[in-house]
C-alpha cells in the first residue's frame, strides 16, 4: 500500500490530535477539573458579583446614599410591577407609590403601598452625587425613578428602616464592610498561619512545642467571652476606621491557630523530601528553604482552607455586630443591620428589615461551593 493511501486512511481526529500539545501541568489539570464542577462555577460567579456590586461599586448600584434619610419612616417595600401609568400591561418595570396611613395596632403613622400611583423605572438615572471608590465623582445610578419628571416618587424595593433609610442601599453598602473584613481578615490570617506553621513544622523540637502550646492557649478560651473582653478594650473615642481594623485584628488573633496547625502538618511531610535535603546540602538558609521550597508546596491546600474559612470570618463579624461587640454605627455592615432589628417590635411591625439575612446566607453558600470545588480540583488525579 502506498504511503499516500495510508495517510488518507488516518481518521481526521487523530490527525488533529497530532498537531496539538496537551498540557499536563498541575494547574492546567486543576483548572480543567474545576470547570467540570458546575456548583463551584456558580459559587465563583456569585462571589465575583458580590465583590463587584457590594465591595467596589455600591455607590453606582445603590439607588440612594447609605446615610440618606427620607420622611418615609418604616415604609413597606414597593414591589416591581409591569404596568404603565394607565394601569395596562407594559414590558417596562415600574413601582407603586406609597401613601401614609394610621396604623391603629402600632399606634403610629405608617407608609403603605398605593396601587393608584405608578412610577416607571429607568436605567442610568441621575440621583444623589457620590464618589466612586472615594475618588471619582459621579451622580449616575444603575436604576431608579426619574425624580426630575416625578419629583414626589420614591423607590424603596426593600422598604426603609426606622429613620427612613433605604434598606436595599444599606445592604449593598453594608456588604462592602462585611465582605472586605472577611477577605482582609483571612489574608492576614493566611500570612500569620503560614509563617507560624512553617516555623513550627520546619524546626520542630522546642520551637514546635512553644508554637503548639500557644495555639492551644488561644483556642482554650471560649469565643464569645474572649470577644467581649477584647471588644471592651477598644476605646470609645476611636474612629470608625480604627475600630474596623481592630476588629479585623481580633478575628485574626482568634482564627490563625487552626491554619497554622494544618500548615505544620504539611511541612512535616515535605521537609524530608529530596529537593529540601538538596537545598540544605547546597547551603541554603532556613528562611529560603521554608519560604522558597516548603511553603509553595502547601499552597494548593492552603488556598482551599482559606476559601472555606472566609465565610467563618463573615459570620463572626455578623454575630459580633449583632451582639453589639463588633462594628457599630455610623459604620454599616450586615451585622449592624441585623443589630438594628434585634427587638421584637421591629420584627412584628417591620419584618422587611430582616432582608439582609438572605444575602448573608447566599454569600456563605457561594464561598462554600467555591471551596468544595477547589478542594476537589486540587486533587486532579483523584476519582471524584
Amino acid at each position: 500500500m502506498e504511503e499516500s493511501q495510508v495517510t488518507q486512511n488516518v481518521p481526521e481526529p487523530v490527525e488533529k490530535a497530532k498537531g496539538q500539545e496537551l498540557s499536563q501541568a498541575y494547574w492546567s489539570l486543576v483548572w480543567w477539573k474545576f470547570k467540570k464542577n458546575k456548583l463551584a462555577i456558580v459559587g465563583g460567579i456569585l462571589i465575583l458579583l458580590f465583590y463587584t456590586v457590594c465591595g467596589l461599586f455600591p455607590e453606582f448600584f445603590a439607588p440612594y446614599l447609605v446615610d440618606y434619610q427620607s420622611d418615609h419612616l418604616e415604609s413597606r417595600p414597593q414591589p416591581i410591577v409591569f404596568k404603565n401609568i394607565e394601569g395596562d400591561f407594559s414590558l417596562r418595570p415600574a413601582v407603586y407609590g406609597t401613601t401614609q396611613e394610621l396604623d391603629l395596632v402600632a399606634r403610629q403613622r405608617t407608609w403603605v403601598v398605593d396601587e393608584s400611583q405608578i412610577y416607571p423605572l429607568s436605567l442610568f438615572v441621575k440621583g444623589q452625587p457620590y464618589k466612586l471608590l472615594g475618588l471619582i465623582p459621579g451622580s449616575i445610578h444603575l436604576f431608579g425613578v426619574n425624580t426630575e419628571k416625578y419629583p414626589e416618587a420614591t423607590m424603596f424595593l426593600f422598604g426603609t428602616d426606622r429613620v427612613g433609610r433605604d434598606m436595599l442601599s444599606r445592604i449593598l453598602y453594608g456588604g462592602r464592610l462585611s465582605l472586605l473584613l472577611g477577605l482582609v481578615g483571612q489574608a492576614l490570617t493566611l500570612v500569620l498561619g503560614l509563617v507560624m506553621g512553617a516555623i513550627s513544622g520546619y524546626y520542630g523540637g522546642t520551637v514546635d512545642i512553644l508554637v503548639q502550646r500557644l495555639v492551644e492557649f488561644v483556642g482554650a478560651f471560649p469565643d464569645i467571652p474572649l470577644f467581649m473582653a477584647l471588644a471592651a478594650a477598644i476605646p470609645v473615642t476611636w474612629s470608625p476606621i480604627a475600630v474596623y481594623f481592630m476588629l479585623t485584628l481580633i478575628l485574626v488573633f482568634i482564627r490563625w491557630g487552626g491554619l497554622a496547625r494544618q500548615v505544620r502538618g504539611l511541612i512535616l511531610t515535605l521537609r524530608e523530601r529530596e529537593y529540601v535535603l538538596a537545598a540544605q546540602s547546597a547551603g541554603a538558609s532556613d528562611r529560603r528553604i521554608m519560604f522558597r521550597h516548603l511553603v509553595p508546596g502547601t499552597l494548593s491546600h492552603v488556598i482551599v482552607i482559606a476559601t472555606l474559612m472566609i465565610p467563618g470570618m463573615i459570620l463572626s463579624e455578623t454575630a459580633l455586630s449583632w451582639l453589639g461587640l463588633g462594628l457599630r454605627p455610623p459604620l454599616t455592615s450586615w451585622g449592624v443591620l441585623l443589630q438594628e432589628v434585634s427587638s421584637v417590635r421591629v420584627i412584628r411591625f417591620a419584618p422587611w428589615m430582616l432582608i439582609p439575612i438572605p444575602f448573608i446566607i447566599v454569600a456563605v453558600l457561594a464561598f462554600n461551593m467555591l471551596g468544595d470545588g477547589l478542594r476537589d480540583a486540587m486533587d486532579p488525579y483523584g476519582g471524584r
